[in-house]
């Protein structure tokens, strides 16, 4: 499993192997053209999870969703993944490898969050070459643009779903696209070290 070495984005072809692990693990349907949308979040009112509706069935793609939370929430995971095993796993539980192996092996990492200050799970996704399919609020606004990923504007079951739509449209009708999307998404720099220059560049200019 390639998961710690995707800073590298030399390494992007290793995906495929991280997602044939991932649908083995899961016991999804293995297809390594299939695309593979993942979720790792608390299962909360925040993070939007009752916008994925039974619409998603809809989708050629498979979910994996990690988490806990809210039984409401925890149950509505649970009843897509009992309407089509095959397309959906539902993994109610805390599971750090998992979540690794789910940020390095799907191809789409969505997080469509009501509100979002900061938002950490779609660097770490990008980091792996996982474009992010977010809510424009917040950090998530700040981290995820058009070179990198997709996004929707309100809090709308319709608009995630187009704006997931878009980015499938993408991974299979222009693959080309699709990766300088994972390798800008890789090449993204959200370190202290740029952090840091930018404070002194912008202190330098007030001085």
């Amino acid at each position: 499993f390639y998961f710690l070495s995707f800073y590298l984005t030399s390494l992007l072809n290793k995906k495929i192997e991280n997602k044939i692990h991932l649908q083995k693990r899961l016991k999804l349907p293995v297809n390594k053209n299939m695309p593979l949308v993942g979720i790792v979040t608390r299962l909360a009112w925040q993070k939007g999870i009752d916008l994925i509706t039974k619409r998603f069935t809809r989708f050629n793609a498979q979910f994996v969703f990690l988490g806990t939370g809210a039984k409401e929430y925890e149950d509505h995971l649970k009843e897509l993944e009992k309407i089509n095993p095959k397309q959906f796993s539902a993994q109610i539980k805390f599971d750090i490898k998992l979540a690794q192996e789910i940020y390095a092996g799907s191809d789409i990492f969505l997080m469509p969050s009501r509100y979002e200050p900061c938002g950490l799970g779609q660097m770490i996704a990008m980091r792996y070459g996982t474009v992010p399919v977010v809510r424009a609020t917040g950090g998530l606004a700040d981290t995820v643009d058009n070179k990198t990923g997709f996004s929707f504007k309100n809090v709308s079951k319709t608009e995630l779903f187009e704006a997931l739509r878009k980015a499938l449209d993408v991974y299979y009708e222009n693959p080309k696209k699709w990766k300088e999307l994972q390798k800008n998404c890789m090449r993204r720099d959200f370190s202290w070290d740029k952090s840091a220059r930018e404070y002194v560049k912008l202190y330098k200019q007030l001085i």
